[in-house]
């Protein structure tokens, strides 16, 4: 019975945290002016390719693909990492707001590198592409952090079983 509260509780926990972060990584992405430059960019790419096929009269198949494309990036971003440290605090029993918050974040940062593979070989990289990396490395720890937190506030602070729990439910 208690596992089956838990996982309630942290589907709940969840159900918080993914708005949590998603409302971070607008807010982030509408504050950092790289990344309104970016925005602007994708959202007039998407806006004439959209045209463009509606124009020759064909549907707009591209924009599907890549309202699709970013539905899936979104999800990787804004749900796995707070389920994966929610299922891991809750299984080693770990409650700390370090744990929820920096390994969310970590994790949320870590993952467009880790998609990416290995580092592209090459000479010398451009010094404004490694700042633009660095910012979003930094804004991706945010909206992972702030998840992790909300995680945390919800259903981390009582992850696990308690020693009265082991002890009763061994007896």
């Amino acid at each position: 019975m208690h596992a089956l509260g838990r996982l309630f509780l942290g589907a709940f926990a969840l159900l918080l945290a993914v708005p949590t972060g998603s409302a971070v990584l607008v807010s982030a992405l509408l504050i950092d002016p790289a990344a309104q430059a970016w925005l602007t960019g994708g959202a007039l790419a998407g806006l004439d390719m959209a045209l463009s096929d509606l124009s020759a009269g064909l549907p707009p198949e591209g924009l599907i693909l890549f309202i699709a494309g970013l539905a899936q990036a979104l999800f990787v971003l804004l749900v796995v990492p707070p389920a994966l440290v929610g299922l891991a605090g809750e299984v080693l029993g770990r409650r700390g707001l370090l744990w929820y918050g920096a390994g969310c974040g970590l994790l949320t940062a870590a993952l467009p590198w880790l998609t990416r593979g290995a580092m592209r070989s090459g000479s010398a990289r451009d010094p404004a592409l490694l700042a633009a990396e660095a910012r979003l490395t930094v804004i991706l720890f945010a909206v992972g952090a702030s998840a992790g937190l909300v995680y945390w506030l919800v259903a981390g602070r009582g992850a696990g079983y308690r020693r009265n729990d082991r002890v009763a439910g061994g007896a």
